[in-house]
């Protein structure tokens, strides 16, 4: 019965490369033994402080994995999980520790003696979170002929501002040991290794021939403090390069929920990359449009403008007041009807509070200020910024924004596909005081392909440096409508989480 283990923790080979013992723990798929199929591989990476069990017992990749591959989400394949020590999964500088050599020319060579692998590099990818992150990234792009995918989740990376200002003893124990300059400050401890090792620089070459067929899945948490940067401007650079390559940006931080979280998406990814395939896409929740009476959508005229809103069903039989969502963006009446029915329906399913919605375009946005006084008595809307929230949308992202630092009326603020250019969002958020967004969250939703990808993220950047509380969303796609009612639930739910917070 031995011979049909199929999870295997702590085995263990003697690396001649490292002179010691090497612990890997391994996952087989439930018909390895039944079948005689042979399997493509992942390489599961731990981060620093963790080892070869990390991915079985905090990941819970054994459990995520089978009901993935029963469900036939994805095809059966081996996972590989190395003890990593503290080594980014790298050579040191000084070759004392060689472990990326042991890894190619040591580990994957047994594995695929020992086990029914397809060996090539299209059945053959890393994923890793934080060191392993790193390590997952890295491998692939020194052995571009071994690996053709690979998943990074919170990649521990820095850029070189970030690496040159980092704390001498954090530093020389992490970095300084593996890349050279042990003891050295500034640019000083750009060194040559460094340079030739590190994913900024690789991927800033001229010439990313050999990298081109190198599949990428990048996921990050937006509660992420120094990665967020670092993290965010790799997918800045891959943008700017031109270099295909997913990336998503999720509610977390540097832990185990938030990277079980990534693992049906990147599994996905694997899957469709060693199928040959182009990558599905991320999974989505369906949602059905129900009807909505038409007694629920208003026109109003306020100051000789037009104006739509959406009320909720129990509004004509009650004389309660309700928190209001104003939402400015170009819609058409057609798209503010769909809108309005996606949250009706999720306030009849009690996923959100009741809240009216009023729809402000581009025109009357520049009116809002005075509005807001008369829409209050008009629609029965609950005094006081804890009712009231602001979204903008597209063209309207950096009036809404300014708006709210410039009001502190509103318990949240919402950026959806916002088309914010880099320098006016920098300015925008530089002249920010302190307590202006005491009483106010932000949620910033972005396409990971849209136009303004470099404004998004750097909103993000800015504002996790000044420490302002606020979310962060990355999603699949180029932006547009479809694209900003999928993640609406999402927004709505927060909306209402500050209403009532």
């Amino acid at each position: 019965m031995a011979q049909d283990v199929r999870i295997m923790e702590s085995l263990s080979f003697f690396s001649k490369i490292l002179g010691q013992e090497v612990k890997y723990s391994i996952y087989l798929p439930r018909d390895y033994f039944r079948e005689k199929n042979s399997y493509p591989v992942v390489y599961l990476l731990h981060g620093l402080g963790d080892d070869e069990t990390s991915w079985l017992e905090y990941g819970q990749i054994s459990q995520i994995a089978d009901k993935a591959i029963q469900e036939k989400a994805v095809i059966p394949m081996i996972f590989v999980m190395p003890q990593g020590f503290r080594s980014y999964y790298m050579n040191d500088f000084a070759g004392t520790f060689r472990y990326q050599d042991m890894f190619i020319q040591e580990l994957i060579p047994l594995i695929d003696n020992q086990y029914r692998t397809i060996a090539d590099r299209e059945h053959r990818a890393t994923m890793g979170y934080s060191m392993g992150g790193f390590g997952a990234l890295i491998l692939p792009l020194k052995n571009p002929e071994v690996f053709g995918t690979t998943v990074p989740l919170s990649i521990s990376i820095r850029t070189d501002q970030q690496y040159m200002k980092e704390d001498s003893a954090g530093w020389n124990q992490q970095w300084g040991r593996i890349f050279g300059g042990m003891g050295a400050s500034g640019n000083d401890r750009i060194t040559d290794y460094y340079r030739q090792n590190n994913p900024f620089r690789i991927f800033s070459q001229n010439d990313l021939l050999k990298l081109s067929g190198l599949k990428i899945y990048i996921a990050n948490g937006d509660e992420e403090q120094t990665l967020c940067r670092s993290n965010e401007e790799l997918h800045i650079l891959l943008r700017n390069k031109n270099y295909s390559h997913e990336f998503r940006v999720l509610k977390g931080g540097h832990e185990f929920s938030f990277w079980r979280s990534c693992l049906p998406n990147a599994l996905n990814f694997i899957s469709d990359a060693f199928d040959l395939k182009p990558y599905r896409g991320d999974i989505r929740l369906n949602t059905v449009e129900t009807n909505l009476p038409e007694k629920q959508m208003l026109k109003l005229n306020v100051r000789n403008e037009m104006v739509q809103a959406f009320i909720p069903a129990d509004y004509e039989t009650s004389s309660r007041l309700y928190p209001v969502l104003y939402l400015a963006g170009n819609f058409t009446e057609a798209q503010q009807n769909r809108i309005a029915k996606l949250i009706n329906q999720k306030i009849e399913s009690d996923e959100i509070c009741p809240m009216l919605v009023v729809f402000l375009t581009a025109k009357s946005f520049d009116q809002f200020k005075q509005e807001l006084p008369e829409l209050e008595v008009k629609l029965r809307i609950r005094k006081g910024y804890r009712f009231r929230a602001l979204a903008g949308y597209q063209e309207t992202a950096l009036r809404t924004f300014s708006t709210v630092l410039n009001q502190e009326q509103f318990s949240s603020c919402i950026i959806a596909d916002g088309f914010l250019a880099h320098d006016s969002i920098s300015n925008l958020i530089s002249e920010i005081k302190p307590k202006a967004l005491e009483h106010t969250a932000i949620f910033i939703d972005s396409p990971d392909r849209g136009k303004f990808y470099e404004g998004n993220g750097n909103a993000h950047i800015l504002l996790r440096d000044k420490d302002i509380r606020h979310q962060y969303r990355v999603r699949e796609g180029a932006g547009g409508f479809e694209w900003f009612l999928a993640g609406l639930p999402e927004i709505c739910v927060f909306v209402s989480n500050k209403f009532h917070q």
